[in-house]
């Protein structure tokens, strides 16, 4: 996301691999450890010293044509498509998946793990974490779209029984207190 592109597939940063390595061994006793497919998640996880179950369900929306393409680039070419986009959850211009689609994927591995007894840690793109809010908080796909979320920030849900969820935090500092 540092370079303002749609995201395709980037390899963690040596600045946010430093961050991530600086948590190593402040996760103890958790009860599960995911993360998204992409090399990203994948790299930050193993810098913070956790070996994970890959996710698919929680990989970052496929934005087809558009992916690894400036944002500026896409909203010189396809105005009209960009803004399709943007306000309608259900469209995918790009030929890649519609955020409605990626909500409803995440929100069905979110009500999998109703049953997750402790503490879990997942690391994810910006836009599945931006799902589960959505889905825990009831909000429209395009509403939970306008949340912003800094780079290895925590966002912490909890489970209210009953295959419901609550919300802990948003864009906290992962400190030790903040993840237990």
């Amino acid at each position: 996301m540092r370079r303002a592109c749609f995201p395709s597939g980037e390899h963690a940063d040596p600045a946010g691999l430093r961050r991530a390595a600086a948590l190593a061994g402040a996760f103890p006793g958790l009860s599960g450890v995911y993360c998204s497919p992409e090399p990203v998640a994948t790299q930050t996880l193993a810098a913070a010293g956790l070996r994970g179950t890959v996710a698919g369900a929680l990989a970052a929306a496929d934005h087809g044509r558009w992916s690894g393409l400036p944002y500026a680039q896409v909203a010189a070419a396809e105005p009209e498509a960009l803004r399709r986009w943007r306000e309608d959850p259900d469209a995918a211009p790009h030929g890649g998946e519609s955020i409605a689609s990626m909500v409803r994927r995440v929100s069905a591995w979110l009500d999998g793990q109703s049953s997750l007894d402790g503490t879990a840690v997942v690391c994810c793109d910006a836009g599945p974490i931006r799902a589960v809010l959505a889905r825990v908080l009831g909000l429209d796909p395009a509403a939970a779209d306008r949340i912003d979320l800094a780079p290895l920030s925590v966002t912490r849900i909890a489970s209210a029984g009953r295959g419901g969820w609550r919300v802990g935090g948003v864009n906290g500092q992962p400190r030790i207190p903040d993840l237990l």
